[in-house]
């Protein structure tokens, strides 16, 4: 396979570019090295050069600062040979990677799961085609909106978000912290979003707190999911009664799909069925009030309000962290953290400690409300660096 180290002919204008480049080219090659060693007939994507990295980041940032007739380009880029790709479409000829041609090609690959494939040959970037389907760990650049750009990689069993490694908007970069699933209270929803960290966590192919917090982020109408132990109706003491929409018997749909054991997961029928079910949860979730599954993913209410439990107090602190490289842990009153969903959020959370509380803000802020027993107080984990 060709050497991917030599230096590009021209040289990055993009300085947040050279900045991240040697964090994101590290990770590459020490989760690779990682997964090689736990299993050798593993199918990994070839890992860039820093050089590379910089160069794809310096394309596409300026690319996403361009218009074509009108609409900003909205793109997916995964760096590999066209012989590593899933059935690839393959151009003609080879294409080199500029702003310009990022532009004209981005209104073909902007829906979700196509990628341009990008590979260097003689010093040069160049496009070769397109393709839906790629090897763990390959390096993926996706263009969010003008000057917003996130590098991510695939999942090794491929179902799922992909993981994010780092965010650039503008001169502002965040690095995901991948010790931050390491606290000793991280709710499971953080684990799974960081499962680079966690081997365990390689082989499963679905997370469906992970699945849903998409989805409540794809619907932009900001929502609130609670979710609450089966089996015990406490929870009922911080919902505000008559629940306005209450799901009698408990939906299961969710939980039947989960039952399906090994292979079935990887189908793609099984996984579509997933994704559909995921999505009639996620939805559920724009409307006012909240939405209350169980730990086993039955869907109890939706429009449910929450009120504090007659025998809790108001929450008057919550600390509040993000897996961000250099981000530093506050110690917040909850009012300062958002509006009146982020403090219904924290007070159901005060009140019912054996719960989670998932907010999603149209502003595109998500955060993971979990009681933490380590400091005592409510943990609120901002994530939404972890779903774009």
């Amino acid at each position: 396979m060709k050497d991917t180290t030599k230096t590009l002919s021209s040289g990055p204008t993009y300085k947040a570019a050279g900045k991240v480049a040697t964090i994101i080219e590290r990770h590459f090659r020490h989760f690779h090295a990682k997964a090689l060693a736990d299993n050798n007939e593993i199918d990994l994507a070839p890992t860039p050069s820093c050089t590379t990295i910089e160069s794809l980041i310096d394309i596409s940032f300026w690319a996403s600062l361009r218009r074509e007739e009108g609409f900003s380009p909205k793109f997916t880029l995964a760096f590999l040979p066209p012989e590593a790709a899933g059935q690839p479409l393959l151009f003609g000829g080879k294409i080199k990677l500029a702003p310009n041609i990022l532009t004209k090609f981005a209104s073909a690959v902007q829906q979700p799961g196509i990628h341009l494939g990008i590979w260097i040959e003689d010093d040069e970037l160049y496009i070769w085609g397109t393709t839906l389907a790629i090897p763990a760990y390959c390096f993926v650049l996706e263009v969010i909106e003008p000057g917003l750009l996130v590098i991510k990689h695939r999942r090794v069993e491929g179902f799922g978000k992909f993981v994010n490694i780092a965010i650039l908007k503008g001169d502002d970069i965040k690095v995901v912290d991948e010790h931050g699933s390491s606290i000793s209270d991280c709710p499971n929803v953080l684990s799974a979003m960081l499962d680079f960290t966690l081997p365990s966590l390689w082989n499963d192919p679905v997370n469906v707190l992970v699945q849903l917090a998409t989805s409540m982020q794809a619907h932009k109408r900001g929502g609130i999911l609670l979710v609450v132990p089966s089996g015990n109706e406490e929870w009922r003491e911080s919902i505000i009664t008559p629940i306005s929409y209450p799901v009698d018997p408990p939906f299961s749909g969710l939980t039947d799909l989960m039952i399906h054991e090994g292979i079935d997961r990887y189908h793609t029928s099984w996984q579509e069925k997933m994704r559909r079910a995921v999505d009639t949860i996620g939805g559920l979730t724009s409307i006012d009030g909240a939405t209350l599954i169980n730990d086993k993913h039955e869907l109890l209410a939706f429009g449910a309000k929450i009120g504090r439990a007659a025998k809790s107090s108001p929450v008057e602190e919550i600390v509040v962290t993000e897996p961000i490289v250099g981000c530093s842990t506050r110690v917040i009153h909850p009012a300062q953290n958002g509006g009146t969903r982020h403090l219904a959020a924290a007070q159901f959370v005060f009140d019912q400690k054996d719960a989670l509380a998932l907010v999603a803000s149209q502003d595109g802020r998500f955060t993971v409300f979990a009681w933490s027993p380590v400091v005592g107080m409510v943990h609120a984990h901002q994530i939404d660096i972890l779903l774009l």
